[in-house]
C-alpha cells in the first residue's frame, strides 16, 4: 500500500495523549464481552514476593476468574457481587464484596462493564513505555485501597502490563499475554464452590475510612 504526504498535512507520529490512549483502549475493550489471556504477577511490599503465574477469564458484565498454575490451585473467582480468594497451602477462603474488596486485583473490574476510565479514575498522565505507552491514573477517591493504577498500552490498544500501587507502598504488577477477545466461556467458571473442609473468612473491608 502506498502512502501520499501532503505538504502541510499533520503525521500520526506524534506521543498519544491521556485522552488519546484512553478512546483507544475503550474502543478496543468495549466491543469485547469475554476476554482471555495469560498473566504473570508480582508483588512487592518492603521486599519482592515469589512470582506468580496463569489464566484471566473475563465475561461481562462483573465476572472475573484468575486461575493459578503458580502456585497450583490458587483462585480468584468474582460472580459479579461475590469475590472469593482460595489458597490452597492455607486451604482457606477469603470472601467479600467485589465493590469494597481489599485485594487488589478488584481494579480489573473495570474492565468488567462497559468501560469509562474517566468514571473509575482520575488524573491521567501518560509516559513512554518498552512496546507503548503508559497511561497513569489516581484512584478516583481516597476510600480504596490503591491509590494509583498503571497501564502499559500498546499500539493496537491492548493492555499488555498493569501495575496497582497499594496506600500501604505494596505493588502488584501483572504482564499480560496471549490475549483473546470474545472467546466462548462457560458460565460455570464463574461459580466457586468452597473447597469441602476450607475455612471461610468474611473480609472486613474500609469503606466508610477517610
Amino acid at each position: 500500500m502506498s502512502h501520499v504526504l501532503v505538504m502541510g498535512e499533520p503525521t500520526m507520529t506524534h506521543a498519544p495523549t491521556a485522552d488519546d490512549l484512553i478512546k483507544q483502549v475503550q474502543a478496543r475493550y468495549n466491543h469485547a464481552q469475554t476476554l482471555e489471556l495469560h498473566f504473570e504477577e508480582t508483588f512487592e511490599q518492603g521486599r519482592p514476593h515469589r512470582p506468580e503465574s496463569g489464566t484471566l477469564t473475563l465475561r461481562k458484565p462483573g465476572h472475573m476468574r484468575w486461575d493459578y498454575q503458580m502456585p497450583a490451585g490458587k483462585v480468584f473467582v468474582s460472580d459479579g457481587k461475590t469475590a472469593y480468594l482460595y489458597t490452597p497451602e492455607d486451604h482457606r477462603v477469603e470472601r467479600s464484596n467485589l465493590k469494597m474488596s481489599e485485594d487488589l486485583r478488584a481494579p480489573m473490574a473495570f474492565l468488567l462493564g462497559r468501560l469509562d476510565l474517566k468514571r473509575e479514575f482520575r488524573s491521567f498522565a501518560v509516559r513512554g513505555g518498552d512496546g507503548g505507552s503508559w497511561l497513569d491514573a489516581q484512584a478516583k477517591n481516597d476510600r480504596l485501597p490503591y491509590e494509583k493504577i498503571e497501564l502499559l498500552v500498546a499500539p493496537d490498544a491492548s493492555i499488555r502490563r498493569l501495575n496497582v500501587r497499594g496506600r500501604d507502598q505494596s505493588v502488584l504488577g501483572f504482564v499480560f499475554t496471549g490475549e483473546s477477545l470474545n472467546p466462548a466461556v462457560n458460565d460455570r467458571l464463574f461459580h466457586f464452590a468452597i473447597p469441602e473442609g476450607a475455612e471461610v473468612v468474611d473480609a472486613v473491608t474500609t469503606e466508610q475510612e477517610n
